[in-house]
């Protein structure tokens, strides 16, 4: 399972807010809404969080091996 606790600890040591990534950054609530509730996103948008924040990937997501994964 993607989890994305990393970046609400990411976000709160930057000088941004949800509020400045969904009004100047034009990141939609849906995906602030999918962070907090760890739904799957594209790699596009994790690309322009990253941008935003200056940060790795790995300080806003990270693979946390769960039961309730895909069978593979």
């Amino acid at each position: 399972m993607i989890n994305y606790s990393p970046f609400w600890e990411t976000l709160q040591n930057s000088t941004e807010t949800t509020y400045s990534l969904i009004n100047k950054h034009h990141i939609s609530s849906a995906i602030i809404d999918k962070l907090r509730k760890n739904k799957p996103m594209n790699t596009t948008t994790l690309n322009d969080l990253c941008r935003i924040l200056n940060c790795r990937l790995d300080e806003i997501a990270q693979y946390i091996p769960s039961d309730e994964d895909q069978t593979l």
